[in-house]
């Protein structure tokens, strides 16, 4: 796990800077503090930050093939490189390190860029090829590692973070036409940033940069279904999906360094750890964060796990003394506006991680692969909802919305989201998915835009995403929804971001790309048996865990934010500042959000939280 970035000026013959590559590279020291080192020839440069954990002390970057003609910068993990060396090492290559660096070396030479194809793992990396002056760029199949790029007049920069852009000289030029979108989902999509000319390279994708030309390909998407004919034998499921897991839990615990877990009270991660404890000849030490807000305190669930599988188990307190450092560095590790509020969390879990060990094993991913965050009931239900007569499903949301008056608080706030699922329910898919990937809610966000005109509109922005989409049923739909956008651009970012921050290297088993080619193709009735989410699961590893594990109903890995933004910590010293010169943004309309949500009427807080984060970037100021 590593920072990596790279200058070309790919139109000139012009020497690269070394000064500045090297303040490229070093302001990404969090994400490789143990070594750094640098490629420079004429006009193309290669930076790396090294966090060692596989092959300690022949595994430094950029690595070069045996006659030098290749260099390689790379970020991340490839988990089959020993199989792949051996395969290799069939085909007559011959190596000197034990590292998975080198494994991607040979495989481009024997395989050129179909290599990406053959490797299980996650990873963003950079591979200068001398005999064709040809530059290759390439991020994981999912997302998992960020690689950012910049084009401009005939130079090409490419870097793990934002910030390294700027360290070259890059203006801080924000995409005002993005803002209302970044209200709404809480992150700037794929291929956007917050900022002008600074781009993401697309899961799945590569980039290859030679004298005249920078080109895009795909080497891997979702795969193709067939609705009509999906996957129902569920014996053959639950024996394809544990071999599938175990098999990626073992190769994700490949490690020349100490490891463990992030461990909730839930299903997903309780799982991991339930396989990890299989196949770690040693306890697997576990962190849980816990908050003292009991809804939101997942201790106990973790306690239990960790009781039945025996692990060094670690916990650790966020209240909302931790807000003001929790938020400084939100905004200088994301470097644009990032509105997933679990961040605050994910970074206390690391930080308590990273006092004990270098790598850990996560269940994020779980929801998308297993279909199991609510809204995929929903989209079950949604169908036989629309053929209730209106005038009856008019009557239960009014009833609905009659309760929420009954009620302040956390009960109040969870009538309104009931009453907005009754709502939505009654929705075509794409209107109903507009209103629920809008985390600061579809109504209040465009009151509260003033600039509209400029702006790309949730709309627009839904109808690309389904564009090349060729499902047809809505529950399938949502599914391609969540592994084109939540997953990498919200779920992901999240993940790296903030356990680089702690340079700690955080290891996603759900999401080894032959667990989400197999369960693809399985029928949602499968997935979902009796309203039950995460059936497969359930039905296979998870009968190891404590059955109050297994009752447990969903619960996101939440910050009690709308108690927070009330409690004299926040509002009394920070609150109103923080929101204050926002700029595109109404004033009165912003007044009566703060004004609801201080009485407890609304919930706002995920909407104030994006606010705060938009206002605290330096782009916005001035």
């Amino acid at each position: 796990m590593c920072g990596i970035s790279g200058i070309y000026h790919y139109n000139s013959s012009g020497q690269v800077n070394g000064e500045l590559l090297k303040k490229m590279t070093d302001c990404l020291f969090h994400r490789g503090p143990d070594d750094s080192d640098y490629y420079i020839d004429k006009s193309i440069g290669l930076g790396h930050r090294r966090l060692s954990i596989i092959d300690l002390s022949t595994g430094n970057q950029p690595m070069y093939s045996a006659d030098k003609s290749i260099a390689l910068v790379f970020n991340g993990e490839i988990y089959n490189y020993v199989e792949l060396k051996k395969e290799l090492e069939t085909l007559n290559h011959q190596f000197v390190t034990n590292s998975d660096t080198e494994v991607i070396i040979h495989a481009y030479e024997q395989w050129g860029k179909d290599c990406q194809k053959k490797f299980n793992g996650m990873w963003a990396f950079a591979l200068w090829d001398s005999s064709k002056k040809e530059l290759l760029i390439s991020r994981d199949r999912i997302g998992e590692k960020p690689l950012f790029y910049c084009d401009l007049n005939g130079t090409f920069l490419f870097a793990s973070e934002i910030k390294s852009f700027f360290h070259y000289g890059i203006p801080k030029e924000i995409n005002r036409e993005f803002i209302g979108l970044y209200l709404h989902l809480g992150f700037f999509p794929t291929p956007n940033s917050f900022y002008k000319n600074i781009y993401k390279l697309k899961p799945g994708h590569c980039m290859t940069i030679r004298p005249g030309s920078v080109s895009e390909h795909k080497y891997w998407d979702m795969p193709e279904i067939d609705e009509n004919n999906m996957r129902t034998d569920e014996a053959g499921i639950y024996e394809a999906f544990s071999g599938l897991l175990y098999d990626s839990v073992k190769i994700r615990m490949r490690s020349d360094v100490p490891y463990g877990a992030f461990l909730s009270g839930g299903l997903d991660s309780g799982s991991i750890v339930a396989l990890m404890s299989q196949i770690s000849n040693f306890p697997v030490e576990t962190f849980t964060i816990g908050f003292n807000e009991k809804e939101y305190d997942e201790r106990k669930g973790a306690r239990l796990v960790a009781d039945k599988f025996k692990t060094n188990h670690h916990e650790f307190i966020v209240e909302p003394e931790h807000f003001e450092d929790a938020l400084q560095r939100i905004l200088f590790h994301y470097d644009e506006p990032f509105g997933d509020s679990s961040a605050i969390p994910t970074g206390y879990i690391s930080k308590c991680a990273r006092q004990n060990v270098k790598m850990v094993l996560t269940g994020d991913g779980g929801d998308e692969v297993l279909s199991g965050y609510p809204t995929y009931l929903w989209e079950m239900f949604s169908p036989n909802y629309i053929k209730v007569y209106p005038w009856v499903r008019k009557l239960m949301e009014s009833t609905i919305a009659g309760a929420a008056h009954f009620f302040k608080g956390h009960p109040r706030y969870m009538i309104n989201r009931l009453k907005d699922f009754s709502k939505t329910l009654g929705m075509s898919f794409l209107e109903r998915l507009k209103y629920k990937v809008s985390h600061g809610g579809f109504e209040d966000v465009e009151a509260l835009l003033l600039e509209t005109k400029s702006m790309i509109t949730l709309e627009d922005f839904v109808d690309t995403v389904f564009k090349d989409c060729h499902y047809k049923d809505a529950f399938y739909k949502r599914m391609y929804y969540d592994f084109k956008v939540l997953l990498p651009d919200d779920m992901l970012t999240k993940v790296d971001r903030i356990s680089m921050a702690y340079s700690l290297e955080t290891r996603l088993p759900y999401l080894d790309h032959r667990l989400i080619e197999l369960m693809v193709h399985v029928d949602k009735k499968v997935k979902i048996k009796h309203a039950i989410t995460k059936s497969i699961l359930r039905k296979t590893v998870g009968k190891q865990l404590p059955p109050q594990i297994l009752k447990r109903y969903k619960k996101g890995f939440g910050v009690p934010l709308a108690k927070w933004f009330t409690s004299d910590i926040i509002n009394g010293r920070h609150f109103d500042s923080l929101l204050s010169n926002s700029i595109g943004i109404s004033n009165d309309k912003l007044s009566q959000i703060l004004h609801d949500h201080k009485k407890g009427t609304i919930d706002h807080s995920s909407l104030l939280w994006m606010l705060i984060l938009l206002n605290g970037n330096d782009g916005l100021k001035g």
